[in-house]
């Protein structure tokens, strides 16, 4: 699973470098068995954004982009996706969402967000945002992919800030940034994927992946 991650990222040509940051001396023997660039980080860290914020301090970068070990369906096109709007300086932090397939809807494990008409984030929720109250067949709904890009204020200004009562309910790290201001730009993609959390999820990865590998 990581490998396809790390060759996804590997593939998309606006990153520099691609780094795993891991806590598992499992995983760095892997990385050395492959000749994969790694570094060993705190055991510590409460969120993925934690952890990128320890490669940071280590490593200069106008950008940081954060792919979770756990998205095998990555695809260098949501990198690419990703990366675009943080053209703009003055963006922040940006995530990618793509329509949400009629299973995840109210799958909490798929995380669902609402954004403006700007594309700036207005909530994350493993809930079914928005709820289709008259049973409408208009409702457009979105879901979030675990991807995200960070200047590196943004990842300061996150790790200093207390873990927020919306991240808490939800356990969505994303809301910490949401509830104290900070906006993030959701960009679209027409590729969907499935973060493994579950069983459940590995095995539906598995029967898409032998059908269509990537």
């Amino acid at each position: 699973m990581l490998a396809r991650v790390y060759e996804a990222a590997r593939a998309c040509q606006r990153l520099d470098d691609v780094i795993v940051a891991t806590d598992s001396e499992e995983i760095m023997a892997l990385c050395r068995q492959h000749g994969w660039r790694a570094l060993m980080t705190s055991a510590e860290h409460r969120s993925g954004t934690d952890r990128v914020n320890e490669v940071a301090k280590m490593i200069v970068a106008d950008v940081y982009v954060n792919v979770q070990g756990d998205e095998p369906m990555a695809r260098p096109e949501h990198i690419d996706a990703l990366l675009v709007p943080m053209r703009d300086p003055k963006l922040m932090v940006s995530t990618v969402k793509t329509s949400c397939a009629d299973e995840d809807v109210n799958n909490p494990n798929a995380v669902k967000v609402v954004t403006d008409k700007h594309g700036r984030a207005l909530y994350f929720s493993r809930s079914t945002i928005p709820f289709n109250r008259d049973g409408s067949q208009s409702v457009q709904h979105f879901k979030h992919l675990g991807f995200y890009a960070y200047r590196k204020s943004a990842l300061d200004l996150f790790c200093q800030l207390p873990e927020s009562q919306l991240e808490h309910s939800e356990r969505l790290e994303q809301l910490r940034f949401l509830e104290n201001g900070i906006t993030i730009y959701v960009a679209e993609t027409p590729y969907d994927t499935i973060g493994v959390d579950t069983e459940e999820d590995l095995e539906r990865v598995e029967r898409i992946l032998l059908k269509r590998p990537i």
